[in-house]
C-alpha cells in the first residue's frame, strides 16, 4: 500500500488552512493523527460538526495526497466516506475519533478517464461499463483515522 507523509505540525493549523484553502476556521491543535495531536474545534459553526469534521479531514487528505507530492505522484478524485465514529471523553474533554475510507486515482490517470468519458459519452461504441471497471481498478483505497477535540463546539 502507498504510504503518505503526515503533515508536519510546526505551523498554526488555522493559518495553514487560511493560506491554502482561504477558509477562516476556528481551530487549534494539530492535524488529528492521534488523540494527543487532535484538531481542536474551538467554537460552534453554522454547519453541523460532522460536516465540519469531514471538511477538515478532506483538507488534510488533499494536502497529503496531492499538494505535497511531486506532480507525477499526485492523486485526484479524492473522496472521503465516514465508516466509524466514536465519541470519547478523556479528562473532561470530548473527542470524536472518526475513521474515513478514502478513494483516489493517480492524477494523470484520473484526467485521462475524465477526458475519455467526455469524448465518448453517448457514442454507440463506448462501453461505459468497461470504462468504470477500469476506473475502479485504478482506484486506491485507504482507511485513515482523524481525532477532533470538540468540547467547545457541541
Amino acid at each position: 500500500m502507498t504510504l503518505f507523509n503526515k503533515i508536519k505540525s510546526d505551523n498554526d493549523i488555522k493559518e495553514f488552512i487560511k493560506s491554502i484553502f482561504d477558509m477562516d476556521l476556528q481551530l487549534d491543535g494539530s492535524w488529528g493523527y492521534s488523540q494527543e495531536f487532535a484538531t481542536i474545534i474551538k467554537q460552534k459553526t453554522d454547519t453541523t460538526i460532522i460536516q465540519l469534521e469531514h471538511t477538515i479531514a478532506s483538507m488534510r487528505t488533499y494536502i497529503e495526497m496531492n499538494i505535497t507530492l511531486e506532480k507525477e505522484s499526485r492523486y485526484a478524485g479524492i473522496s472521503l466516506n465516514e465508516t466509524i465514529r466514536e465519541e470519547i471523553n478523556i479528562n473532561s474533554l470530548i473527542y470524536h475519533k472518526v475513521t474515513y475510507n478514502i478513494t483516489a486515482i493517480k492524477e494523470a490517470e484520473y484526467n485521462d478517464f475524465i477526458n475519455e468519458y467526455k469524448a465518448n459519452y453517448g457514442k454507440k461504441n463506448f462501453n461505459i461499463s468497461k470504462h468504470f471497471e477500469k476506473r475502479k481498478k485504478a482506484t486506491l483505497n485507504r482507511s485513515e483515522t482523524y481525532w477532533f477535540e470538540v468540547s467547545k463546539s457541541i
